[in-house]
């Protein structure tokens, strides 16, 4: 089995989580807060995968309209894949990524944090909901 890294990519930040080694569970890792580098962040990521001794599969959500089309966020995801991508010689996958964000700050509002607390993780949770999303399929 695989070990899977998603990223939610956002303009500003991008959520990391992980799978466990059976690809059971997703982990939230970290929120990286993205630079005016676009080969800086992707380098960055790219670091997060080496860590891991065993294979690793790379999940970039993919953020559709409520119709399935893509629209322009979309693009922005591809176009920075390709980045990430130009250096990364192992798998790698796209999911759907419709309402993540929604639902994990819905989570977040349960769990009753401020706006300032939840800004620093919603990406996070939400790119857990997208491995948690693509493991259990």
């Amino acid at each position: 089995m695989k070990r899977i890294i998603a990223f939610d990519v956002g303009d500003r930040r991008i959520g990391v989580a992980v799978s466990d080694p059976l690809g059971i569970t997703a982990q939230g890792l970290e929120t990286y807060t993205r630079s005016d580098d676009v080969q800086k962040d992707a380098d960055y990521l790219l670091s997060i995968a080496r860590r891991y001794k065993e294979p690793v599969k790379l999940l970039f959500g993919m953020p559709r309209n409520m119709d399935g089309s893509y629209g322009f966020q979309a693009e922005k995801v591809k176009e920075f894949a390709g980045v990430v991508l130009e250096k990364w010689d192992g798998e790698y996958a796209f999911w759907d990524e419709r309402l993540t964000t929604v639902a994990a700050e819905r989570a977040l509002d349960e769990a009753e944090l401020d706006w300032r607390e939840k800004r620093k993780v919603v990406d996070k949770v939400a790119a857990v909901m997208i491995l948690q999303s693509y493991l259990g399929n």
